[in-house]
């Protein structure tokens, strides 16, 4: 196995990453034992190769593809503006919210946030997923106007709307970057 970053930090828990550079992070708190954080990677060492397998065919398949053209982006925002914002007028009736504004733009990592200020922003290329992941998006958005953090009592409420929204935010977390190219 390759070499293993460890980062100790005053937390409770212990925590493994592979990350999109193909490193290996484990996080752990600041008392606990080599030992133990040895014998933690020990257990978790199919589930690490599998994930440093998914992100080596994630970079391969990348760079293989061609990135979006202006002209894509545009046609894609064009379509965001017809469809996002009647997704959000009846989830924010389904759920009793208000919101301001709605804005479409391109961005690389986040598919959508919701300011204090009740402003949505969504990403242009949600308009190349599922319908459903679209909804989740648009739903997740609109709870953290009950909810503006990511407590169990925001993933009930996400829940209550959408319950089988786990399988909905894994295929986003799936296949998010098969969506930024063509």
């Amino acid at each position: 196995m390759q070499k293993v970053e460890l980062i100790r930090s005053n937390r409770k828990s212990i925590a493994i990453e592979v990350t999109k550079d193909l490193r290996i992070i484990v996080r752990a708190p600041l008392r606990m034992s080599e030992r133990e954080i040895n014998r933690f990677i020990g257990e978790k060492a199919d589930w690490i190769e599998k994930s440093l397998k998914k992100m080596k065919e994630r970079a391969q398949n990348e760079s293989k593809s061609t990135p979006l053209s202006e002209q894509d982006i545009k046609l894609l925002v064009t379509k965001a503006k017809r469809i996002l914002p009647p997704k959000v007028e009846r989830y924010s009736k389904i759920l009793g919210v208000s919101y301001n504004r709605i804005t479409i733009r391109m961005q690389k990592s986040r598919w959508g946030s919701c300011s204090a200020q009740g402003n949505l922003n969504f990403n242009c290329l949600l308009m190349r997923a599922p319908d459903e992941i679209i909804d989740y998006v648009v739903v997740h958005e609109l709870c953290h106007r009950k909810e503006m953090n990511h407590s169990d009592r925001f993933w009930a409420l996400v829940e209550s709307i959408l319950p089988d929204y786990k399988e909905r935010r894994k295929w986003l977390k799936d296949h998010g970057s098969e969506l930024m190219v063509k």
